[in-house]
């Protein structure tokens, strides 16, 4: 994000040209989250529940 000089407000040159609403969409599509802190909690859910023999 780019300051403006305006407090409060900034400007992110991914959300203008679309990256933002893309990976958003993939990851409600897909179920894989795009953040690395979302697909952690994922992949340690999923090791949980092979470990635990949980579904």
């Amino acid at each position: 994000m780019a300051k403006t000089g305006i407090p409060g407000l900034s400007f992110s040159w991914k959300r203008a040209i679309g990256i933002t609403q893309l990976k958003q969409r993939m990851a409600r599509k897909t179920g894989i989250p795009t953040s690395k802190a979302g697909v952690q909690r994922k992949i340690g859910s999923i090791i949980l529940k092979k470990v635990l023999g949980k579904k």
